[in-house]
């Protein structure tokens, strides 16, 4: 075939992933382990035994692949459509339509791309057909099915998640473009080993974005006579701006987040920096990250710096004042001190045990010494009697009793013996021993 066959409408009008994309589990790449020799997913198909089941997983992966590769081997009538664009009645006459088959004998799979688009209500218009066996429902979807997906329909299905194809499946992946003969196999293409290097890196792992950016590098290669030569030059202008994945408002959102937290709690600084930079790149709110990070300074460092929450303060002002992308370097000065400042939880312990007790015990009667009598009602009835000023001891202590009868001796502050916390703790004993001699 000629060079501008690369331009004919058969391939400008069909992206090469679709070109190129398994026919069978021979041809598909990655996912060993569920597709490996031997794996349920695997002997699923093959045998055709197909359940409700949702593929789970990034983009790029091989879910739409999959379904496609079951409607080739299934007996069933295979019926696939997308949560973008189909309604609730779209729906519904589908079910109907498959409940009549399942009368004469025909089984119905009903293959949803994106499932997690539909609302409740949509949703709730496959279960009792998926209950009933009148079809087999198989759902694709990007974002966590525990989130996205209803209970009652999710418990109905198997769910098998996909990973990020490795380096190595995106490496295979290009070269059998350029050698199938739906894709580039007719060509001369000339592409080194450092190109197909640089375009593996660039599409982490989504072998869509691995495809699509080496089809834009040959049709806007350099030409010569039958030969089209892709160079890194030629590559810089599309992989400038990586994307980042990331989901403000899905699970990803709440496992960046997380490892933040924790990167920051295991005094991993570097770590914790990396974290911050994947949720900035993906346009996260900074004041979102600012407000955690406020809260982190009392949960996790407390009194052991009393700095820390001052930091933490001052940064979020700081994201009001000026905002992005000139508060990062601020965020990134939180993270820094509070990954390497000394850490206890000694505070966020208290609070939880207090609560604890608060929920479990007697709501107790706030003891009468310790009430303000601003009425001489409430002075008569006892209110502020006994009260001791503890200004007015000469250790400014006293005697009487602040704790109501049924928590009375309970502890919960516990200082640690980590960085200024140290002294709280000493301090916290020199108190302990005043009351236990003058008890």
């Amino acid at each position: 075939m000629k060079q501008e066959s690369l331009f004919s409408s058969q391939f400008q009008k069909t992206p090469l992933a679709s070109r190129v994309r398994p026919q069978n589990l021979d041809q598909f790449v990655g996912q060993q382990q569920l597709l490996g020799d031997g794996k349920i997913l695997r002997e699923i198909i093959e045998n055709d035994q197909v359940s409700s089941m949702i593929f789970w997983g990034p983009p790029g992966v091989g879910k739409t692949t999959l379904a496609e590769i079951i409607a080739r081997r299934t007996k069933s009538n295979f019926l696939s459509f997308s949560a973008v664009d189909s309604s609730i009645s779209q729906i519904k006459k589908i079910m109907k339509q498959a409940e009549l088959d399942r009368e004469i004998g025909q089984q119905t799979t009903v293959f949803v791309d994106e499932i997690h688009r539909f609302n409740k209500a949509q949703q709730d218009a496959f279960l009792p057909y998926v209950e009933k066996g009148s079809i087999i429902l198989i759902g694709a979807t990007t974002e966590n099915p525990s989130f996205e997906v209803n209970s009652a329909l999710l418990s109905r299905c198997k769910v098998f998640v996909l990973q990020a194809l490795k380096h190595a499946d995106i490496i295979t992946l290009i070269e059998n473009a350029l050698s199938n003969p739906n894709g580039f196999g007719k060509q001369t293409i000339k592409i080194g080993h450092d190109e197909i290097q640089a375009i593996a890196n660039f599409s982490d792992g989504d072998a869509r974005m691995a495809l699509n950016t080496l089809e834009m590098a040959i049709l806007n290669g350099e030409k010569t006579d039958d030969v089209i030569t892709v160079t890194i030059d030629n590559l810089s202008q599309l992989i400038t701006k990586k994307f980042v994945l990331y989901d403000k408002s899905g699970e990803e959102h709440y496992n960046i987040i997380s490892a933040l937290h924790k990167s920051m709690r295991n005094s991993d600084v570097d770590a914790a920096i990396y974290w911050l930079s994947r949720m900035l790149e993906g346009g996260e709110d900074p004041l979102y990250i600012a407000r955690r990070l406020i809260r982190f300074a009392s949960e996790d460092v407390g009194l052991a710096d009393t700095n820390a929450l001052n930091i933490a303060v001052n940064v979020f002002q700081a994201c009001q004042f000026i905002g992005m992308p000139e508060c990062d370097i601020h965020l990134v000065e939180a993270v820094t001190y509070l990954s390497l400042a000394p850490k206890s939880n000694a505070i966020y312990k208290a609070r939880l045990a207090a609560a604890k007790d608060v929920k479990q015990t007697a709501n107790d009667p706030v003891p009468l010494q310790i009430r303000n009598a601003p009425t001489k009602l409430m002075k008569d009835l006892g209110y502020g009697k006994d009260y001791e000023l503890a200004h007015h001891a000469k250790d400014k202590l006293t005697t009487m009793s602040t704790m109501p009868p049924s928590v009375a001796g309970h502890e919960y502050y516990l200082p640690t013996i980590q960085g200024n916390e140290r002294r709280f703790k000493d301090r916290l004993a020199q108190i302990k021993a005043w009351h236990k001699q003058h008890g």
